[in-house]
């Protein structure tokens, strides 16, 4: 295994520039926009396979997490994946049309619409989700278990501090 990455001789360049400032926080945010680049790499390619873009992934695995019967108001929707509900509209349709999900009334609110996941979204989400985490455990696997454990608690603080961070 190797010391240094491309990261180090980044950061060796401008500390030379620019003796000036401290450039730690590019050791860290640096390697993080790089390993993120794989990951939307390996994330695209199990999803392709899966014959499933991105955010329909995102809308059958909302409803897979559910459980049985895999059904969701467009409003959990919404809320699940983080999307206006102009948005949502437009993508039950088109998952609708590919028969990934169907529309159906709520048992509960005879006015109100259900999104219930079909066999075929429910095929497609769990072979995604496998080829997801076996593709991210391999690119994790220059790590033991502990130390993923301890990588995933840092990442987690330091995306909680972004939401007390007013930048």
């Amino acid at each position: 295994m190797r010391d240094n990455d491309e990261v180090d001789l980044i950061v060796e360049a401008w500390a030379r520039a620019r003796p000036d400032l401290t450039f730690d926080p590019l050791h860290v945010l640096s390697r993080v926009t790089r390993i993120a680049k794989h990951f939307n790499r390996i994330r695209q390619n199990a999803f392709n396979k899966s014959e499933l873009d991105s955010w329909e992934f995102d809308v059958l695995a909302a409803l897979r997490r559910e459980g049985p019967p895999f059904a969701l108001s467009p409003k959990r929707l919404v809320s699940a994946t983080m999307v206006s509900s102009g948005t949502m509209t437009n993508r039950i349709d088109r998952m609708a049309e590919r028969g990934l999900v169907s529309r159906l009334t709520d048992p509960n609110d005879g006015r109100g619409v259900l999104v219930k996941m079909t066999p075929a979204g429910l095929t497609r989400v769990d072979a995604a989700i496998t080829r997801l985490v076996d593709a991210e455990e391999a690119l994790l696997g220059g790590l033991t278990h502990t130390e993923q454990a301890r990588l995933g608690t840092l990442l987690r603080k330091l995306r909680i501090s972004f939401d007390a961070t007013d930048l």
